[in-house]
């Protein structure tokens, strides 16, 4: 008999260059092998949305990166569900074309994929979207309208929306070096910081599962392309992941601070029942990892190089080093199944030694 599933939280930090998770999806086969070791995976948007590609598992949760910092700190719990209201939520900015093609990709999940998605509202001005980086090299982004984008939110709640998808007109740039690295496997992707500032701020408002998808228009081919981002050029827009992704996303329960939070109260998943969460080692300053760290949670820090260099030793965690996603969900299955991660190490210390 199999154990029962181990909740792992997988984080891979957005727009700081990652090996693996560094473009659109392609740590999904990461998130896949990490869900069958453990049973039970919550991970963000960032592993999962592959553009024009998905994948739809019932052992993984999709949860938007600060409401996954907040389930980590204990202020939430998430609660799987069979089906979101996924309401649309568009950029005033976007020309009718590039508008045109959004709404078909929604009519298209609804007809093919049998999802429940609208309303569709209209931001009344355009949001101004604007890419920068940081000093470390990270992408990052500001948002020119930012309550525009929160009453077009609130709109859509009030309408019945459950979680809500959000396209916003992001500057092309197709000339720029920065995008040919990104193109040809070197680079960071510019987008990742401001599609965080934006889902971020919907999902604190409203308290509803949110993601968010840039409208762009389309790129000259590129026969050079790397593996990695060939995903992000297969369609017209990148909607279709998010619209996956947020239909099932579980709800978003906030913890009364004076309750007792049983593990696996009821349906729902709370921090208490997690058995770890896996992060590059590179990048373990995060909320959600130094929370679990707090708390006693196994950090799996795996070999996943990127712009940053925040690691166990700065940080003077205890952590469990991987390789590799294969060794990490290795470990993931050893937890998972009792079985002490030491005693996997040779030589093994006798217990006499100092």
């Amino acid at each position: 008999m199999s154990a029962p599933p181990l909740p792992v939280l997988l984080v891979i930090p957005t727009g700081i260059g990652c090996q693996q998770g560094g473009y659109a999806g392609d740590a999904l086969p990461v998130a896949r092998l990490l869900a069958a070791a453990s049973g039970c995976l919550i991970t963000h948007p960032n592993v999962m949305n592959g553009a024009a590609l998905y994948w739809s598992d019932p052992r993984i949760h999709y949860v938007e990166g600060s409401s996954l910092d907040r389930f980590a700190t204990g202020e939430l719990r998430l609660r799987p569900v069979r089906q979101q209201r996924v309401g649309l939520l568009l950029d005033a900015g976007i020309e009718p074309e590039l508008r045109a093609r959004q709404l078909q990709v929604a009519e298209g999940c609804r007809a093919t994929l049998g999802l429940d998605i609208g309303p569709v509202v209209t931001t009344e001005v355009p949001l101004e979207v604007g890419l920068s980086l940081g000093g470390s090299g990270a992408s990052w982004g500001q948002l020119g309208q930012g309550e525009a984008l929160l009453r077009a939110g609130r709109q859509l709640k009030a309408a019945g929306a459950t979680a809500i998808a959000v396209v916003a007109r992001f500057p092309d740039d197709p000339d720029s070096d920065a995008l040919a690295a990104y193109r040809a496997g070197s680079g960071v992707d510019a987008l990742a910081g401001a599609e965080a500032v934006i889902s971020h701020l919907l999902s604190l408002e409203l308290g509803l599962p949110c993601a968010h998808a840039p409208a762009l228009m389309p790129l000259p081919l590129d026969p050079q392309l790397d593996p990695r981002a060939a995903g992000e050029e297969l369609g017209f827009t990148f909607l279709p992941c998010v619209l996956v992704g947020l239909s099932r996303a579980p709800d978003l329960v906030p913890v009364d601070g004076s309750a007792v939070v049983a593990p696996w109260a009821g349906p729902e998943l709370c921090i208490e029942a997690a058995g770890a969460v896996v992060a590059p080692a590179g990048a373990l300053g995060g909320a959600a990892v130094l929370a679990c760290a707090e708390r006693g949670i196994p950090v799996i820090a795996v070999d996943n190089p990127c712009l940053l260099h925040v690691n166990a030793e700065a940080l003077d965690l205890q952590v469990l080093p991987a390789a590799s996603y294969s060794e990490a969900a290795g470990l993931v299955l050893a937890l998972r199944e009792g079985i002490a991660p030491a005693a996997l190490h040779r030589p093994l210390p006798g217990l006499g030694s100092a």
